[in-house]
């Protein structure tokens, strides 16, 4: 095996979810299908590249000229904005097709551990953006981590005087779920936002 090789291994055994024998048999595949998926793959890979850009308006990805295809599209409500902590949360509410308003991108939660503070979270940003199209919900779409709860908890204290409805989505007992296989802290959530 040759060193070049060696390296494709190591980057991408570093993508989440993969180690190094999962590394090997992509390797193994691209190499054995050069012409029709390692090569349209890398041009793929550079296009990316080239062309993602953080939006400024939600800090979504996308490709740009001002704001991305979310925050541009008309026919989006821009009177209700969903937190959220990162792109694959968007990417998760979006595939649902059940929420058509605008988001604001967190990329990351409050953490001390992590040197990120509240100016990490953009909120003077979305502040203005409720001012500047009438914002009248906001939806804290965060995970129910420690971090997640008291990310929540210092956005709901920012806009406490704002006159906006501030939401969260419920959380619980997922659909299926058996309550003999549910932990402590999921039933006792449960428990506590029953309606």
């Amino acid at each position: 095996m040759g060193p070049d090789i060696k390296v494709l291994l190591q980057k991408i055994s570093r993508l989440p979810g993969l180690g190094p024998r999962s590394a090997r048999r992509i390797v193994l595949h691209l190499l054995k299908h050069r012409d029709e998926l390692f090569e349209p793959l890398l041009l793929s890979f550079t296009n990316v590249f080239n062309s993602i850009k953080v939006c400024p308006c939600c800090r979504n990805l996308d490709t740009l000229v001002d704001c991305c295809s979310i925050c541009t599209d008309k026919s989006r409500s821009r009177d209700i904005i969903c937190v959220i902590e990162n792109v694959a949360d968007l990417w998760a509410i979006e595939r649902t097709s059940c929420f058509r308003g605008q988001y604001h991108v967190l990329n990351g939660l409050l953490s001390s551990i992590e040197g990120r503070g509240p100016e990490s979270l953009f909120l003077d940003q979305l502040l203005e953006r409720c001012r500047k199209n009438e914002v009248k919900e906001i939806i804290i779409a965060l995970s129910a981590t420690v971090e997640g709860q008291m990310t929540d908890h210092y956005i709901r204290n920012f806009l406490v005087d704002k006159r906006i409805k501030i939401s969260s989505l419920a959380h619980g007992i997922p659909m299926g779920g058996e309550l003999d296989y549910l932990d402590e802290g999921t039933l006792f959530t449960a428990f506590s936002a029953r309606s």
